[in-house]
């Protein structure tokens, strides 16, 4: 089992940044690969951006590309989302995911492990 923990979330003001953490505990040996999907009042949880196990291998949807980078320290077990040029369409609350893979893609049936969420919002 893999726990999964989120942290970072906040109020922004639109423009802002905010820098989300994921921090993997439990059977952290393994290879995974992390995620970051999000979910807005009444829409369905949806895709955010991938990484893989190496940290070589990172895909973005297509609404945060150029603004949002994903990353990983291996060494801390945690998972990174740096999120800049924030936007009101932005709010929502992020979900950290797990991935017994060494990479997964943007389905989120393939991930294995889920965080409690955290809030962002964003503020016009």
């Amino acid at each position: 089992q893999v726990q999964l923990v989120e942290s970072g979330g906040g109020l922004v003001q639109a423009g802002g940044s905010l820098r989300l953490s994921c921090a993997a505990s439990g059977r952290t040996r393994s290879r995974y690969s992390m995620a970051w999907f999000r979910q807005a009042p009444g829409k369905e949880r949806e895709f955010v951006a991938v990484i893989d196990w190496s940290g070589s291998i990172k895909d973005y949807a297509d609404s945060v590309k150029g603004r949002f980078t994903i990353s990983r320290d291996n060494g801390k077990n945690t998972v990174y989302l740096q999120m800049n040029s924030l936007k009101p369409e932005d709010t929502a609350v992020y979900y950290c995911a797990a991935s017994q893979s060494l990479y997964s893609g943007r389905d989120a049936k393939s991930y294995d492990y889920w965080g409690q969420g955290t809030q962002v919002t964003v503020s016009s």
